[in-house]
């Protein structure tokens, strides 16, 4: 039994609508990679933890972690989710639908980085933010929270070990490169406290200081 397993079997409890919707995402033909479970109940349990009421979510798939997500969230919390391709976000509103969470999730389609800029330029700000999108944007996107983040946000992204290839020297390419530098530069920020949670395909969190 890993590591992951064993958290799975004692501490995850994924219910049948989570597991409907990872069926559906694969059944649609779309990529299946929605975060591991224990990703997922982690983060439900970070956003339960700090009190946080609005959160951004970067790269929504087909709504398995938007699930997670609005689910931690108080009364009258928000989730907005950015998605690249319209019938993703289709896809991930319907699944949240299912869930009973509709009325707490907004979707912006287009780029990330310009939605991001949007976002900043309409003022507008979050507590949580969840990076989940591609890989070699992770240090924009960490720029861009940084600006969006009030102070004490979390800031959490998915698939910060690259199935341990930035761990290992010889390993390069531009995934595992911008990995290595968004965590780098999320250890070295003066904003930032942040550590790397070894789950899933590693999570990286951190929170804003100031």
């Amino acid at each position: 039994m890993t590591f992951d397993q064993y958290l799975d079997q004692v501490f995850v409890h994924e219910d049948n609508i989570l597991k409907d919707v990872k069926a559906d995402i694969i059944a649609r033909g779309m990529p299946a990679i929605f975060v591991p479970a224990v990703t997922g109940a982690a983060l439900h349990w970070l956003i339960r933890v700090a009190g946080s009421r609005d959160v951004l979510e970067i790269g929504a798939l087909g709504g398995y972690s938007g699930i997670w997500l609005g689910r931690a969230l108080p009364p009258g919390g928000t989730l907005t989710s950015l998605e690249l391709q319209p019938d993703y976000r289709d896809v991930a509103l319907a699944n949240l639908t299912r869930a009973g969470l509709k009325d707490r999730v907004t979707y912006r389609v287009g780029p990330a980085a310009d939605t991001l800029a949007q976002l900043h330029e309409e003022g507008r700000t979050f507590d949580f933010f969840f990076i989940d999108a591609d890989k070699d944007n992770y240090p924009v996107y960490l720029d861009y929270a940084l600006r969006l983040a009030r102070p004490g946000a979390i800031i959490a992204a998915d698939n910060t070990l690259q199935g341990g290839r930035v761990l290992d020297p010889d390993a390069t390419g531009p995934a595992v490169d911008a990995i290595r530098t968004f965590n780098q530069q999320a250890a070295d920020h003066p904003r930032l406290e942040s550590l790397v949670l070894p789950i899933g395909d590693g999570l990286t969190v951190a929170r804003v200081i100031s």
